[in-house]
């Protein structure tokens, strides 16, 4: 018996691979009326729940990355000796496809967008999915040269058989404490990534991404080392080994951040040949992902700038980091939500220095106000926008960065973006 639980887009692609090969699957689903229920093909049988004695008898679990290996119906059919596994360890071992493996706790779908158009634009066949956009079996119904995954933690926790031509873990910072025991156990989930990898890519600088098993190929970082920066006739470049590549500024988008995001792109494409100036059309012309650090709009001298997929406090340090040197007058920073058990003592270094301005919300808003002295407390995200409107003033910023989930007020950290461009376009 095969059971699959948790259903939505991935799971729906689990029920669809399974019935592929003759073989009907049993799907649990711990929430009432689970995404994608209308489209569960007959003769699929949904159950509310997880059931302990059914999920015992089985010979395979496919689990969801949302449900923790920890939770105590799979915990005893572990015990049993039942197979548990995610969707990327049933599409590994069945795809031809050399794989370009990517995770980190921030700037994942950046990178793996950029990969996938790269090998694109010199004129491969590649597949782009995981964590982002097409899961991971539905990529197998499709020709592919090469295979770019984003893949969580959670994703690599049930993932054993990966043997990537290419690995990196791009930064590390608190994110998912309300799952793992603390930083060193998510840390080594991440550290999965690079079992049997072909080519192992590291952040030079943050030394949690360095690996704990297999030879470093090479790193990334923003001197001019290796994958790195230099400065040409007055200008900051992309390099190589020293040697510039591409200026900065010929990018469309900005910050230390980005340009991190960009040398580990290229990094990874060189690690499976794909030429140099494909790799060079896709930066110059790409214009960034929805939600991440984009212009809404200005007005009344006031920029207001998106980056609601900052679901965690290393996300808005960069968000922070990657706006502020344009900022000529105040920065106001938007946050709240689920905080998912981080320390907030990062953002807390920031207050009265880089950010003049916090207005918090959500299930947390009482943790970040207790920060410091230039927090405000609001209802809502539609309080916040309304209150930083009638605060700023010309030359200010606007930043949507929450540091935290987003499910305790939205269905999603896309819904919570657009909800806040919907109000800065009626302002």
């Amino acid at each position: 018996m095969v059971i699959i639980i948790g259903l939505g887009k991935t799971g729906l692609s689990c029920v669809d691979y399974f019935l592929g090969r003759g073989v009907t699957p049993l799907v649990m689903d711990t929430r009432r009326n689970p995404p994608g229920q209308d489209q569960l093909p007959a003769g699929v049988e949904l159950i509310e729940g997880l059931d302990e004695a059914l999920l015992t008898q089985a010979h395979l679990i496919v689990a969801s990355p949302g449900i923790a290996l920890a939770t105590p119906e799979l915990r005893a059919a572990a015990e049993q000796g039942v197979d548990i596994v995610g969707d990327i360890e049933l599409f590994v071992r069945e795809t031809h496809a050399p794989v370009i493996a990517i995770t980190g706790s921030n700037g994942k779908s950046t990178v793996t967008t950029l990969v996938g158009e790269m090998i694109a634009e010199a004129g491969l066949k590649v597949g782009v999915g995981g964590n982002i956009g097409t899961p991971a079996l539905t990529l197998l119904k499709q020709p592919m040269d090469l295979c770019v995954l984003e893949l969580s933690s959670f994703q690599l926790e049930t993932t054993h058989s990966l043997r990537a031509v290419a690995s990196v873990v791009l930064n590390l910072s608190e994110d998912h404490m309300d799952r793992y025991t603390g930083m060193a156990d998510y840390r080594a989930a991440k550290q999965e990534i690079h079992q049997h990898s072909q080519h192992i890519l590291v952040n030079r600088d943050d030394a949690l991404t360095l690996p704990d098993v297999g030879e470093l190929w090479q790193s990334f970082g923003l001197d001019d080392k290796s994958y790195g920066r230099t400065l040409c006739e007055g200008r900051l470049w992309l390099s190589l080994h020293g040697e510039p590549l591409l200026p900065v500024d010929e990018m469309k988008i900005v910050g230390a951040h980005n340009q991190a995001n960009a040398l580990a792109a290229m990094a990874l494409c060189d690690a499976v040949g794909i030429p140099r100036e494909p790799q060079l059309a896709v930066l110059r012309r790409f214009e960034g992902l929805p939600h991440r650090a984009h212009f809404v709009r200005e007005v009344g001298g006031v920029r207001w700038i998106n980056d609601s997929k900052a679901t965690n406090v290393g996300a808005t340090l960069a968000a922070v980091a990657g706006v502020r040197e344009s900022v000529k007058g105040r920065l106001l920073l938007l946050v709240g939500g689920q905080g998912k058990g981080q320390d907030f003592g990062p953002v807390q270094d920031l207050l009265g220095s880089q950010i003049d301005k916090m207005y918090c919300f959500g299930q947390d808003a009482d943790i970040l106000l207790a920060l410091g002295e230039q927090t405000e407390r609001v209802a809502d995200l539609e309080a916040a926008v309304a209150k930083a409107a009638a605060d700023a003033k010309p030359g200010d910023w606007v930043l949507l960065a929450p540091a935290c989930a987003s499910l305790d007020q939205f269905k999603s950290f896309e819904a919570r973006g657009d909800r806040f461009t919907e109000l800065v376009l009626a302002l």
